[in-house]
């Protein structure tokens, strides 16, 4: 039985395209982390988190059935390029309409989806990188506004852990972590309102 983690990435979807199944799940589990990674960042400046890794994962199989060897980018890094613009699109539309919920999204099997498909390859590598490099500024900007403790509890969020696992390894209680994201939500939003109102 042939066993998916021997392979590249590159390697599996090649196969996938001789006919292998599964390699599709395969890749989806694998790089499930790091879609929830970038959603938790986004859902602390707008969004529902479970929507956010929803439309990620959108994202991610996007950049499955897209992914082109020949375009000389590894699959990892069009994978990132492809949750980023789905995640950002998704917050940004939100924000527009918050009337309609995230998960209202287009079929991937419609002419429309196709359509945002082409605005995806249009989309230049130097403007998404530019858009990451405003977003780290952002989040030290972000930072500067929260206490010692607001950012620890911050970053072991960011990566990935709840209240409860944050509690133990600070040694609070957990309804102070939990206080202290409330906080951090509340002053990222406040950030917000004032760098919109500034440009």
């Amino acid at each position: 039985m042939i066993k998916y983690g021997d392979y590249t990435d590159e390697e599996l979807l090649e196969l996938q395209r001789d006919g292998r199944e599964n390699v599709t799940d395969y890749l989806l589990d694998k790089y499930k982390a790091m879609v929830k990674k970038k959603a938790r960042v986004l859902y602390l400046m707008g969004g529902e988190q479970d929507d956010l890794i929803q439309e990620g994962m959108i994202g991610l199989f996007k950049a499955i059935r897209d992914y082109r060897p020949e375009k000389d980018t590894s699959f990892y890094t069009f994978a990132q390029l492809c949750v980023d613009r789905q995640l950002y699109n998704a917050v940004q539309s939100s924000n527009r309409q918050k009337h309609r919920p995230l998960n209202s999204y287009v079929p991937l099997n419609t002419e429309e989806g196709e359509h945002e498909l082409r605005d995806f390859r249009q989309q230049s590598p130097e403007n998404i990188v530019i858009a990451r490099e405003n977003e780290a500024a952002m989040e030290q900007k972000i930072r500067e506004q929260l206490s010692d403790f607001e950012n620890q509890v911050l970053a072991r969020y960011l990566e990935g852990e709840n209240y409860l696992q944050i509690a133990a390894d600070l040694s609070r209680p957990p309804k102070s972590v939990d206080n202290a994201l409330q906080r951090i939500r509340s002053k990222v939003r406040v950030w917000l309102e004032k760098a919109k109102s500034e440009t």
